[in-house]
């Protein structure tokens, strides 16, 4: 699926509070573009043919052998190669998830079951402990893994494996959705499956210096992880009192609801063009209704400000 994702901020010229991406969009980046700037003549060369050097980097802060730790253009990325290594295993796909499992794997087919799981799920934002089957391939999508305090499966846990993928989203973890940077941790085995299917130079140079950047400096002001999810609760209650509006309960910091007055899309197209607020029109999830939105949780003012402007919708609708 190339459209029909969420942050489709391209879309719009007056969007003040951006809600729809998974992401808290107020990550101070201050430094990694202060230091990208500095780091520009890398544009007039060729990126390693595979970011090596990143990959190592990884690896060490990991505890793992950098033969276990492949860096991808985003973790979607990784899911296309997992599809194309993988192509004879019959995709199991458990729904309602991130479309692009069951878009990447459309070709794919065979008597070994290959499941993707999203955990923390997207879009419900549900942590599951998955119970894996020893004759089967699992590829744990854990891009959000920074935004719950559920516990999740670790690396070594996969390099020890044969049968489990565990997918990273560098994206995520410090919000830079525009660089896509992920990583994959398996076995050596399949690690190596994975690499002769991908394309050299997938990983621009500035990414790579992104990556190395945030792994010795991360970002200095993303929220404590308690009071972030604490918000969460408090917003999801704010918005369970509209009357129309119910919320899912989240094990992360977005989460998913239902307005009963109008569709999703409308929601959407309403609160961009009459508030400047992005949300994210969740209809397109298999499984999920047109009534459907997902929105993350931002700072406690800008919740606030979605939670006023979700009443006055609702108020002139009815």
């Amino acid at each position: 699926m190339i459209n029909g994702h969420g942050d489709d901020l391209y879309r719009y010229d007056n969007i003040r509070m951006n809600f729809s991406s998974n992401i808290f969009s107020h990550a101070d980046l201050s430094g990694l573009k202060k230091h990208l700037a500095e780091r520009m003549g890398v544009i007039g060369s060729y990126p390693e043919p595979e970011p090596y050097t990143l990959e190592q980097m990884l690896a060490e802060r990991m505890g793992i052998s950098a033969d276990c730790v492949m860096v991808t253009n985003g973790a979607t990325e990784a899911i296309y190669l997992i599809a194309q290594a993988f192509s004879n295993c019959r995709p199991i796909v458990h729904e309602p998830t991130f479309s692009e499992y069951a878009s990447a794997t459309k070709t794919c087919g065979g008597e070994r079951e290959l499941h993707f799981i999203c955990n923390p799920n997207n879009p419900t934002g549900s942590v599951e402990t998955p119970t894996m089957n020893p004759h089967a391939l699992y590829v744990v999508d854990q891009a959000y893994e920074n935004y719950t305090l559920k516990p999740l499966l670790k690396d070594i846990e996969t390099t020890e494996s044969n049968n489990v993928m565990l997918l990273h989203s560098m994206t995520k973890q410090y919000c830079i959705p525009g660089l896509r940077l992920g990583y994959v941790t398996a076995s050596k085995h399949i690690i190596s499956q994975l690499r002769e299917h991908r394309q050299p130079w997938s990983v621009n140079a500035l990414a790579i210096e992104a990556g190395k950047y945030l792994l010795e400096n991360g970002i200095p002001n993303f929220p404590d992880l308690h009071e972030y999810l604490g918000e969460t609760k408090r917003l999801a209650r704010e918005l369970n009192a509209i009357e129309g509006v119910e919320m899912t309960y989240s094990d992360t910091t977005f989460m998913i609801g239902t307005i009963k007055q109008i569709t999703a899309a409308e929601l959407k197209e309403r609160l961009a063009r009459e508030h400047g607020i992005l949300i994210r029109d969740a209809s397109n999830f298999t499984g999920l209704t047109s009534h459907h939105f997902r929105v993350a949780t931002q700072d406690r003012h800008e919740n606030d400000t979605l939670v006023k402007a979700i009443k006055m919708i609702i108020d002139t609708t009815i």
